[in-house]
């Protein structure tokens, strides 16, 4: 069984997100969406909201399961016996980033494989920062999520549409 994990932080889960699960159920047999729990980061959703709404957001995948850790990500792959993890690139400054993650993972663990897709050029623009942005400034922002997630969003800015 090949199988892939595919961390973020996701806060919140974007369409563009799903565009890459949608692919990456394509090319495995099971895909674990991990929520990568960084102290050092902000979030505007707790994890368990974030959760609760990436479960909602793949409910109708049957190889999808939805896992969170705190630790290092090759270690939680290993762990699950996955053989690569699934990243998302939507410009050349994504990918230093990413790049230098592979690399990093690639010596910690050299039996995993990043795997990098880019999201439907729709997508590319989109990221959970400029998303939170725009919904706090009174954007439209349901093309970019699902309607569950558009709705928590709007609740946490107390938008009422």
């Amino acid at each position: 069984m090949r199988k892939a994990v595919y961390p973020g932080t996701f806060d919140p889960i974007t369409r563009g997100h799903i565009d890459i699960i949608e692919r990456g159920i394509e090319l495995f047999d099971e895909l674990i969406i991990t929520l990568a729990i960084n102290a050092d980061k902000n979030p505007l959703f707790s994890v368990d909201e974030r959760i609760e709404m990436i479960e909602d957001a793949v409910k109708d995948f049957d190889n999808v399961q939805v896992a969170s850790t705190s630790g290092l990500i090759v270690d939680f792959a290993a762990a699950e016996r996955a053989i690569a993890l699934l990243r998302g690139l939507r410009y050349m400054s994504d990918f230093e980033y990413e790049f230098q993650m592979a690399w990093i993972n690639r010596h910690l663990n050299k039996n995993i494989t990043t795997l990098f897709l880019m999201p439907h050029r729709r997508y590319t623009h989109l990221n959970s920062t400029v998303l939170r942005e725009v919904a706090e400034l009174g954007g439209d922002i349901d093309s970019f999520v699902t309607p569950m997630v558009a709705k928590r969003i709007k609740q946490k800015f107390h938008i009422t549409t």
